[in-house]
């Protein structure tokens, strides 16, 4: 398997999981109102799968190592795109985050914040998905030798097991644990 490899099924998975942000927004439309625990694993989902483990490993790794390669200026353009994507994903995030408090809280205004929210993310991800998987990604393969493709590929599994660890630590700090 190549380094890529697990980026490509994480992108798999994302779209499983748009999938079913896009079968609540049709929900959401019929019955006018949310369901805070789908919304809520949406959410869940999106920063540790798609955004801490996902990105992290392109951020943190991949394009780390790219920037002591002398890319390209089309291919440090597209990289510099998908990190301003990243953060735009972000952004989201947290404004359906807020949108989600406020409708607890009996704000039903924020019904349509969340609605614009799951759209902007459903809309957003394939594009981004397929810019990495068909463009990038390729391109980037031919930055590095078969070698330093293997060792990078070892950094994510080790990122992997990392990140799921901060995450269940977080779980029982904000428990009092």
């Amino acid at each position: 398997m190549q380094a890529r490899g697990p980026l490509m099924v994480g992108h798999r998975l994302t779209e499983r999981m748009l999938r079913r942000i896009e079968e609540e927004l049709g929900r959401i439309e019929v019955a006018g109102k949310v369901d805070l625990m789908v919304v809520g694993s949406a959410v869940d989902f999106i920063r540790m799968c798609a955004d801490r483990t996902h990105h992290g490993k392109e951020e943190d790794i991949l394009f780390s190592d790219l920037e002591e390669k002398g890319l390209s200026p089309s291919d440090r353009q597209v990289m510099e795109e998908l990190i301003e994507e990243h953060v735009s994903g972000r952004n989201t995030t947290k404004a359906l985050v807020d949108a989600s408090s406020r409708y607890r809280d009996g704000d039903a205004a924020a019904l349509a914040d969340i609605t614009s929210a799951l759209k902007t993310l459903v809309a957003f991800y394939p594009t981004h998905i397929e810019k990495e998987d068909r463009v990038f990604f390729p391109a980037a393969r031919a930055y590095f030798t078969d070698e330093e493709d293997q060792a990078m590929l070892a950094r994510f599994w080790e990122f992997d097991g990392k990140t799921i660890h901060e995450k269940y630590k977080a779980v029982v700090e904000s428990l009092g644990g």
